[in-house]
């Protein structure tokens, strides 16, 4: 027993170790890299072929393939969608998905959808963000009005999937509503409860596995089921079907490849666009059902 628990504390503090090989990593890039802008190279290369890193455009390339004129012929509602990176990512660094997903939801819905990134240790900014966003004189004070007009969407990957439950709770807290929020293999962080989903959380997903040296919480559960439906709980399994994580140091693909292969799987990024573009229609078609009609 005591040499299983010597060998478990090691495998800990290799874990650890590949952490801080990612932080370090993602911190040290080149001059170029660190200058790619969400605004301008990101955006139009999105689905174009010319995405900075291979494994992210392996990540996407089922949401690319779906039709955006058709989607952009559809009403939908407007919406604030918020994106957490995990571990030590900074919120500009496009070799994760996570990031360019926001550059996708600019190009597939450019006038409808606000998004925008956050790295999960910053979660006051992305509050404030928030705040200032359905304010409509930008001053971050919200009327009655607009908490119930509000249209909100948090996802994040590990570390920023807990971050996306402590930022519904804190809307909550405010009487603000989310419409959505959706957990990828999300890792409990200190101080942070990320098992259970507030009830101003009109719904919920989790994805997770449960092979890797960290892996996600395979089990959340609403705290008032009459306010909020949880989607499901998706196990992902990778033992037989190995996604591309090249964007990571060798280290971290060798201790803990199942919960980067969960954060570059297409067919997991293919349904969050699809949970949040069905969100975005049926949203549109409660607000056209609440506007009074003038006809006779």
């Amino acid at each position: 027993m005591r040499a299983f628990q010597m060998l478990r504390t090691l495998w800990m503090v290799l874990a650890a170790a590949s952490l801080v090989s990612v932080c370090l990593s993602q911190s040290t890039t080149d001059g170029q890299q660190a200058k790619i802008s969400l605004a301008s190279d990101t955006e139009s290369g999105i689905c174009s072929g010319s995405m900075p890193e291979k494994a992210v455009g392996a990540a996407l390339r089922l949401v690319c393939v779906r039709n955006l004129s058709e989607i952009r012929n559809i009403a939908v509602q407007k919406a604030i969608i918020i994106g957490f990176v995990g571990g030590f990512v900074r919120s500009n660094d496009v070799r994760h998905p996570e990031v360019q997903f926001v550059a996708y939801l600019r190009q597939t819905y450019p006038s409808e959808v606000h998004a925008e990134v956050f790295a999960n240790h910053d979660g006051n900014h992305a509050l404030r963000r928030v705040l200032q966003l359905l304010s409509k004189d930008g001053d971050g004070v919200i009327t009655s009005r607009e908490k119930q007009e509000a249209s909100i969407i948090i996802y994040g990957h590990s570390w920023g999937g807990s971050q996306v439950v402590t930022l519904a709770r804190e809307l909550g807290q405010l009487q603000v509503p989310v419409s959505l929020t959706i957990l990828v293999d999300s890792v409990h962080k200190p101080g942070h409860d990320d098992a259970v989903i507030p009830a101003n959380v009109r719904s919920a997903v989790n994805f997770y596995e449960t092979t890797g040296l960290i892996h996600g919480r395979s089990h959340i559960r609403a705290s008032d089921p009459s306010s909020t439906s949880i989607m499901g709980n998706y196990h992902m399994q990778y033992q037989n079907r190995r996604i591309d994580c090249q964007n990571y140091p060798w280290i971290a693909r060798q201790l803990n490849r199942p919960h980067h292969e969960i954060e570059n799987d297409p067919l997991v990024w293919q349904r969050i666009a699809a949970l949040i573009n069905s969100e975005l229609i049926q949203g549109a078609s409660l607000e056209k059902a609440s506007v009074p009609s003038t006809s006779l």
